[in-house]
């Protein structure tokens, strides 16, 4: 399915990272995210959907964040369970009706939400 192109859509994230090759690393195991390089040199991702960013050093990480990003799984128990045993550690998981939410923290500290519609998945 090609981009769907609107106004106000949320397309492109900038990532900070302390070691690139590490974060890339990481969101390609537990995700599935496509990794390259671009022509500037950046290690960029597309989530194999719609969003595509890349990750940038020389900014510090959201490890208290107010702004928070969620990335949709079929399974947050099963993807909590991938992060772990990728290094990373949960900070929280709750049910909210039919919806289940996690927050964790990256390679590089950022406190990352995961969504999990329980009815798609069920």
């Amino acid at each position: 399915m090609p981009p769907r192109y609107a106004n106000g859509k949320i397309c492109y994230i900038e990532i900070p990272a302390t070691d690139v090759s590490r974060s890339a690393d990481f969101y390609r195991k537990v995700f599935g995210w496509e990794i390259h390089q671009r022509g500037d040199g950046a290690t960029a991702f597309h989530d194999n959907v719609e969003v595509s960013g890349a990750w940038i050093t020389g900014r510090p990480p959201a490890t208290d964040p107010g702004f928070m990003i969620y990335i949709m799984v079929k399974s947050v128990a099963e993807t909590c369970s991938a992060i772990e045993a990728n290094g990373c550690e949960i900070l929280a998981q709750h049910t909210h009706g039919h919806d289940v939410v996690a927050q964790f923290r990256d390679p590089a500290g950022n406190v990352v939400g995961l969504y999990e519609e329980r009815s798609l998945s069920a």
